[in-house]
């Protein structure tokens, strides 16, 4: 009898477990072929064009493909960087039009090239846009505001937003100074004989920012910042490792050599972001006046929204989404800012007429004075070219939001479930909106203003749009002025002969070999 119902149950237990199989394998199948083909008729039937659904990869492995076909060779020098750049897109964009279908995995991704659309995406008006979900293993480099939405995201713009007001960033000034005082004494002493030094100058303006937001974010614990920029810096290259190869769901939790290095870096930088903040909060409690520095006001500012809003879930941030902001501030406030500055330098090589311009500009305003923050907002010449330059090697090349409710926009409906890609760096070099020189260096383009730069359409994204416009981007363009001008004070620089122009994108866009330069005293 015993023996009878256990051989029962044991049938009953196995039968479960077969429905559980076939039901994971009915969604499976669902998922990566008839919700699909669904959607792909829904798009085409509505007069889209594009690629065609492959099972499970999509378009993945025609993108990495072509990425490295179109990356296996240096370009000429032009700034023409699309086919390079992003070989797919530049393809399906030409093949298919400037609103198509292609396909990220079974996910159907929509191309969406209009300005006044992506204004409307980006501004989220209906509330029926969202950011995709950020890779597990994104967490470990970046979290924090970029990745928030809804609720969570209104908070922690709310207490953030006090440490990037300008009235702020006045104060942070001579650490930007400082920084770059190191940074040209380093280049002056390595001028030797031959009047010239050469040097790969994305190394060192990684290194520069890096200080500047070591600096900025901690104040006096500003080594043990430089640590954590350290260990983010080696993080972002494992991250990069993984981005080479397909994601398998369950995957980092394996325990691999890499995933172990990921998890102790992790550890790591935790533990000393959690020392810091503890200091502080001590600090605090003890009645000290907290820095002007980013944690600092970050921090002051959350404890004014404890108090004025109550101990409620939608009321300051924990010790962990503290934590989680502060590796924001390296990743977003470092690579952004060395990309621009980095391009800015090799552009300005190509240029040597706009680098006389900028320099004499910078000449006029400060002589070989320290640059103050009245005399940056000043700069018209070297503001040009910087948004010249972001317009044609925008850091970000472009941004994804996910539908999550049915949305009809510009006479299409777009299901919910799938993604719409909005290439910036396709929109900065389109003719229809920059003329027929939208490929060439052109900073007379903004002498007028942002506004009126590409024929009234609005259509300079390189800092997002409408509320979830980057909360740096007053910080990133000070930093890079401060930068600029102090370069500019003490060097003119050319291309090195072993310079070759490779741009290509690494989460942000980067020159693939170095960006190889020659200094020369001023």
């Amino acid at each position: 009898m015993w023996w009878g119902s256990a051989e029962t149950l044991g049938r009953m237990v196995w039968g479960v477990l077969g429905l559980l199989v076939l039901l994971r394998a009915w969604r499976g199948l669902e998922w990566l072929w008839w919700t699909p083909r669904r959607l792909e008729r829904v798009l085409r039937g509505q007069g889209l064009r594009g690629t065609r659904y492959r099972f499970l990869h999509g378009d993945l492995k025609e993108t990495a493909r072509l990425n490295k076909e179109a990356w296996s060779e240096p370009m000429p020098f032009s700034h023409d960087i699309l086919p390079r750049v992003s070989p797919f897109f530049h393809r399906a964009i030409k093949e298919n039009g400037k609103i198509s279908i292609t396909w990220f995995g079974p996910i159907p991704r929509v191309i969406i090239m209009n300005p006044e659309w992506v204004r409307e995406i980006l501004s989220n008006k209906f509330g029926h846009f969202a950011k995709p979900h950020i890779n597990p293993l994104g967490r470990l480099l970046a979290a924090g505001l970029a990745n928030y939405e809804g609720d969570k995201w209104a908070k922690h713009r709310r207490i953030l937003n006090p440490a990037f007001h300008l009235e702020k960033l006045k104060r942070m000034l001579p650490a930007f100074s400082a920084c770059c005082g190191e940074l040209v004494n380093r280049w002056e002493k390595s001028i030797g004989s031959s009047g010239y030094y050469e040097l790969d100058v994305w190394p060192e303006l990684q290194n520069f920012t890096g200080d500047v937001i070591s600096r900025t974010a901690f104040g006096s614990s500003y080594e043990e910042g430089r640590r954590i920029f350290q260990l983010q810096a080696k993080q972002a290259e494992l991250l990069v490792r993984a981005a080479q190869s397909v994601y398998i769901p369950g995957f980092r939790f394996l325990p691999t050599p890499i995933n172990n290095r990921r998890k102790k870096i992790d550890r790591e930088v935790r533990a000393l972001l959690r020392g810091i903040i503890e200091k502080r909060e001590k600090a605090i409690n003890l009645g000290e006046a907290s820095n002007d520095d980013l944690l600092g006001l970050m921090m002051e500012s959350n404890l004014k929204d404890l108090q004025e809003h109550g101990n409620s879930k939608n009321t300051g941030m924990t010790t962990e989404e503290v934590i989680g902001e502060c590796k924001l501030f390296y990743f977003a406030g470092q690579e952004t800012t060395s990309v621009l500055l980095t391009w800015t330098m090799v552009v300005l090589s190509m240029h040597p007429s706009w680098q006389v311009r900028a320099r004499e500009e910078v000449l006029e305003l400060f002589g070989k004075n320290r640059p103050d923050y009245d005399g940056l907002n000043r700069l018209k010449t070297v503001t040009m070219i910087l948004y010249e330059v972001l317009r044609l090697y925008p850091p970000i090349i472009h941004f994804s939001r996910r539908t999550y409710k049915t949305m009809k926009l510009g006479g299409i409906t777009y299901p919910a479930g799938m993604l719409l890609l909005l290439p910036v760096i396709f929109l900065h070099h389109d003719p229809e909106f920059w003329g027929k020189d939208a490929s060439e260096f052109n900073p007379e383009r903004f002498a007028e203003g942002i506004s009126k730069a590409s024929k009234g359409q609005q259509a300079f994204f390189p800092f997002g749009w409408g509320p979830r416009t980057c909360i740096g981007q007053g910080f990133a363009l000070l930093e890079a002025k401060m930068g600029l001008s102090m370069i500019l004070q003490h060097f003119s620089f050319e291309l090195s002969p072993s310079y070759v122009h490779a741009p290509y994108t690494v989460i942000t866009l980067q020159p693939q070999h170095g960006a190889q330069i020659r200094l020369h005293k001023v």
